[in-house]
């Protein structure tokens, strides 16, 4: 079996225009993939800053105080925050600015053809646009870790340490111990810190919990 071929019908106005504007689209699309990837880090950027200064506010300054596992919950959020932000914040340059590399001497140069490079440029901007898409998916996820680990440092519910309750002649007192000064039992109670005499205790005992229906707590 031969194949003939022959010349097509000649190209009308409509079609050469076309043409034009798709080589002049293929000639300019790494530019716009370039000019979009610094606006999506320049926009990231900021929501990041945004949302660490958000977690800045006053919570609880130390996970240890959080009961298990939400500590490690934490821990693991950071983590995976931490991970994807810079691996995000890289492809995000690597959009931007191109990939750290100088352009090999036989891929230029004026004996070379100019679909030669224009399929280099076209190779590039769809290694471009796909580190941009990850980059921006990874900086979100980001977002989210460092959301869920402010809202576990907020909302955890605090460790289980046991307490002690304190009968003295001025009434009853129930707190966790932070220990003894000049003499005194420091209490951490619901109303905030005490200082009990030791002179003054009549009984002292350890309890779970400093709600009880006998023994007001102070």
């Amino acid at each position: 079996m031969s194949w003939d071929a022959s010349a097509g019908p000649a190209a009308a106005p409509a079609d050469r225009a076309a043409a034009r504007h798709r080589r002049a689209l293929v000639q300019r699309e790494l530019t716009r993939v370039r000019e979009a990837a610094a606006a999506w880090r320049t926009g990231l950027a900021a929501l990041l800053v945004g949302m660490v200064g958000f977690g800045l506010v006053k919570g609880r300054s130390d996970i240890r105080e959080l009961a298990a596992p939400y500590n490690v919950l934490i821990g693991c959020s950071l983590l995976a925050a931490l991970t994807s932000g810079a691996v995000g914040a890289f492809l995000l340059l690597r959009a931007a600015h191109g990939r750290p590399a100088a352009t090999a001497v036989q891929q230029t140069g004026p004996g070379r053809p100019a679909w030669g490079e224009e399929a280099l440029d076209h190779m590039e901007t769809l290694r471009a646009a796909r580190s941009l898409t990850i980059g921006v998916v990874l900086t979100v996820l980001c977002a989210v870790a460092l959301t869920a680990a402010v809202a576990l440092t907020w909302y955890g519910p605090d460790r289980s340490v046991p307490a002690l309750e304190v009968v003295a002649t001025d009434g009853t007192f129930c707190g966790t111990p932070r220990g003894i000064t000049d003499g005194g039992l420091r209490l951490r109670t619901r109303a905030g810190e005490v200082t009990v005499h030791l002179d003054d205790v009549r009984t002292l005992r350890a309890v779970d919990s400093c709600v009880h229906p006998d023994a007001p707590s102070r």
